[in-house]
């Protein structure tokens, strides 16, 4: 997109929040009939924006503002007891970064984890075309971060890398390897790479204090909300 052309946004129809689902959901995103890239997302992402598939969006609903995106920097992130036990368990496992394109493997993988952790919700019995839409873009700098016990495939995190820092963009994991705290562990290494890479941020999309199956993203500390249209130190408390 060349600066000469002007990025317009567009509401989508509401409907039942999947976290607070009392509440009514409304996303605000990019037009997708435009052609995307990089430098657009760079921009949007320090603007509290995420991706799934090639859309770009932020929540906007009326009358609440529970999502708040996040941020690590990770230059003052520090390994806590837990997290260096998390690694430790995982020390037999090897990461491979892998372009973004479709891998049988990735996508059986992923049913298996849909199907355990998604019973009966909207995401359920995925076809690889709907894994194809929420995780694969053409004109992304997207990563598939492999962990494997030797041969087996027990985790992969999808990461984008901007100029600002990488995106935790999703990760799925093998669900009879829960002792291993695989979701955690990949956040760790997302935190490290990005340290590695030299990068300030990892993003890690959307957090709502009051929501249980968010509530893991308040163990990541310190770290920053867009709130307000600026990104602020978060309650080290929360």
């Amino acid at each position: 997109m060349n600066d000469q052309t002007k990025l317009q946004f567009y509401a989508s129809t509401p409907e039942t929040c999947g976290y607070l689902p009392d509440r009514q959901s409304i996303s605000a995103f990019a037009n997708p009939h435009m052609d995307m890239d990089m430098q657009t997302y760079n921009e949007l992402i320090q603007f509290g924006f995420r991706r799934s598939g090639g859309y770009l969006y932020r929540p906007h609903c009326p009358n609440c503002e529970e999502c708040v995106s996040v941020r690590l920097p990770v230059n003052q992130y520090l390994f806590s007891r837990n997290d260096k036990r998390t690694i430790r368990k995982n020390e037999d496992l090897v990461m491979h970064q892998l372009d973004g394109k479709f891998v049988e493997e990735h996508f059986d993988l992923y049913q298996r984890y849909i199907n355990s952790r998604h019973t009966g919700g909207s995401m359920e019995n995925p076809s690889p075309s709907d894994y194809h839409r929420f995780l694969i873009c053409d004109w992304t700098d997207t990563s598939f971060i492999e962990f494997r016990h030797g041969k087996k495939l027990l985790a992969v995190a999808v990461t984008d890398t901007t100029s600002t820092g990488h995106s935790a963009v999703y990760t799925f994991f093998d669900p009879d390897e829960k002792h291993r705290s695989l979701g955690h562990f990949a956040i760790l290494k997302q935190i490290q790479l990005t340290i590695d890479n030299a990068l300030p941020y990892l993003y890690l999309g959307y957090w709502i204090k009051d929501c249980d199956k968010m509530k893991y993203k308040s163990r990541y500390k310190p770290s920053e909300g867009f709130i307000n249209d600026m990104w602020l130190e978060l309650d080290s408390s929360a």
